[in-house]
């Protein structure tokens, strides 16, 4: 007899594990991209992260005899992926810890000054590049996701004074965007291929949604499976199956993407898929269908 039902059953624990993990870190997911979009400067950079930091955990838990306190542990993990990343991509020179005790004495700045709080909720996810980035994570952790000083020390591997002076740092850092006008952009625009993709697509040609697709066509439906060629097929068959959507060419977190709504009086979408295109074809399709929190993050404008 052959091995395959052995290999069935090891598959089959791994499968189970992996969801069990998932399940247990469903709570802290949302917040954990929250943090990582910003550290990143992009809400699909952030989700990149995040699932690095997953898979980066769920290893890692393999090595240990018990849980370690699931937040902090996770959002150490996060930090580190994130710093790695900026490195990897040199998209600025970090700043020293140190020089955060040069910032002036100011009211604003004091740990729970509402106003700095207020401010860095409604600063754009790009606009955390600006800062370094133990300041930037300061400032998310603090203003945005309210965490404790003490709970960012932990996070971050910090003294509280450190966490404080860099919090002191970003803050200022951050306020003086406020005090400079945004230029007015204009209306965005999204590319007629884009359209003809998410018309084909609502009036379920997959025919002519197939024509569009590159040869080796890559699916990532985030969190859930990746696809290559004539797997994806499964990938419209499923969509086929299902009633209640429907997509919109919109721009979103700077770039063109289909916003897919769920009901005729959606405000919001229910969550995006993003095309990465060469040659006039569809060579990839990220669909966020199991994160949609990152649709609650962003900022979606429709172009209909």
């Amino acid at each position: 007899m052959g091995s395959s039902a052995p290999d069935d059953d090891v598959i089959g624990q791994l499968e189970r594990g992996r969801r069990q993990f998932l399940a247990l870190v469903e709570p802290v997911r949302p917040e954990l991209h929250r943090y990582c979009a910003r550290m990143t400067g992009s809400l699909a950079d952030g989700e990149d992260v995040v699932q690095e930091t997953l898979a980066a955990a769920y290893y890692e838990l393999s090595q240990m005899t018990q849980l370690p306190p699931l937040r902090p542990w996770l959002f150490r993990i996060a930090h580190n992926r994130a710093i790695d990343q900026w490195r990897r991509e040199q998209l600025r020179r970090a700043e020293p810890l140190d020089a955060a005790l040069d910032v002036p004495d100011d009211p604003m700045h004091e740990p729970d000054h509402v106003l700095a709080s207020q401010q860095a909720v409604r600063a754009a996810i790009s606009g955390f590049l600006e800062l370094a980035p133990v300041q930037r994570a300061c400032v998310i952790l603090k203003d945005v996701l309210e965490h404790s000083l003490d709970d960012i020390a932990a996070e971050l591997d910090l003294s509280v004074p450190a966490v404080k002076a860099a919090l002191h740092r970003g803050r200022a850092a951050l306020a003086a965007q406020f005090g400079v006008a945004a230029a007015t952009s204009p209306a965005p625009v999204v590319s007629p291929a884009l359209r003809r993709y998410a018309s084909l697509f609502n009036a379920r040609d997959w025919d002519g949604v197939r024509a569009m697709l590159a040869d080796d066509v890559k699916v990532d439906l985030v969190s859930r499976r990746k696809m290559t060629g004539r797997e994806a097929a499964t990938y419209f068959t499923n969509y086929h199956g299902v009633q209640g959507w429907h997509l919109v060419p919109a721009w979103f977190d700077g770039r063109e993407a289909l916003a897919v709504q769920l009901g005729a009086d959606d405000g919001r979408p229910g969550y995006i898929i993003v095309l990465g295109w060469c040659d006039g074809h569809v060579q990839t399709i990220r669909d966020y269908r199991y994160v949609p929190y990152i649709a609650r993050e962003g900022t979606c404008e429709f172009t209909d």
